[in-house]
């Protein structure tokens, strides 16, 4: 496989090139209720996932699956206007072509958000995490299979996944703004389920903070190539079994809504530290 994934890479790469005048240096990944921020960014390219070779298509609402290049906070980034699951029926190594891509193209900073579930009871949702380190044992490894020599080890280091520049960053983003910013561990569950409350007490005796169905196999494809990892959790609900109501995807897309307006003035003010 790891030929084949080389040449769709640069096959990709190389089209972005065509498409765009200058490369950023940054790539900020929307999760969950932060489609809007793009209403206030300068747009200067807009490129759908389906015309860039080998990308996958995005299946879940609230992700439109587009690729910007824009101004936020007058620094030039890519947007990613939604990202890909392993629920979805994406291999890990599909989920994350997009991680590879942008390192190819000389990316250098990986910002992702998320939606996610709440597992520590300080958290409230519609409140912020950032994350300082993860759980991904039940996560198929992107780096399965033959390793791209090109991007990283064999065996890579996971002691630093996420950088400690910028999360203190962002955290001072934060601070000025007075925006409530928890840090904690992000859990990684494969879905379209969502977890059981037997499952979220073993999480939880584990260490986690939050859970959910995405970042981490990003985390772990993009500390591999070299990037500089921020990631940052909408909290949207309790997690199963904490508040005793059932989970839904509309209370979720609810609270990531009602959390937008922070997440929004946050990425703003980060980016204009950047």
């Amino acid at each position: 496989m790891t030929e084949p994934y080389i040449k769709d890479i640069l096959e990709a790469s190389e089209f972005i090139k065509t498409q765009v005048s200058e490369i950023p240096d940054t790539c900020l990944v929307l999760g969950s209720g932060l489609g809007p921020l793009t209403e206030r960014v300068e747009t200067i390219k807009e490129i759908p996932y389906e015309a860039i070779p080998h990308f996958p298509k995005t299946t879940v609402a609230g992700h439109d699956g587009k690729l910007l290049v824009a101004r936020l906070s007058n620094r030039l980034t890519f947007i990613m206007k939604g990202r890909f699951h392993y629920y979805e029926g994406y291999s890990t190594q599909e989920a994350t072509f997009y991680v590879r891509v942008m390192a190819k193209l000389g990316v250098k900073n990986l910002i992702m958000t998320n939606a996610a579930g709440g597992i520590n009871k300080n958290m409230n949702p519609s409140e912020l995490m950032v994350i300082t380190d993860h759980i991904g044992l039940f996560c198929d490894s992107p780096l399965r299979g033959g390793n791209l020599d090109e991007f990283g080890p064999r065996f890579p280091d996971q002691t630093s996944v996420y950088d400690k520049g910028l999360r203190d960053l962002l955290k001072e983003s934060a601070s000025e703004l007075h925006i409530p910013l928890h840090e904690g561990v992000y859990a990684y569950t494969r879905g379209p389920q969502y977890e059981t409350p037997a499952e979220i007490r073993a999480l939880s005796v584990l260490g986690a903070d939050a859970v959910g169905m995405s970042t981490v196999a990003e985390a772990i494809a993009g500390s591999h190539s070299g990037l500089k990892i921020l990631a940052v959790s909408c909290i949207t609900n309790f997690a199963a079994g904490i508040s005793g109501q059932p989970l839904s995807h509309e209370e979720v897309m609810k609270n990531a809504n009602a959390s937008s307006k922070n997440s929004i003035a946050l990425m703003e003010k980060f980016f204009s530290k950047l």
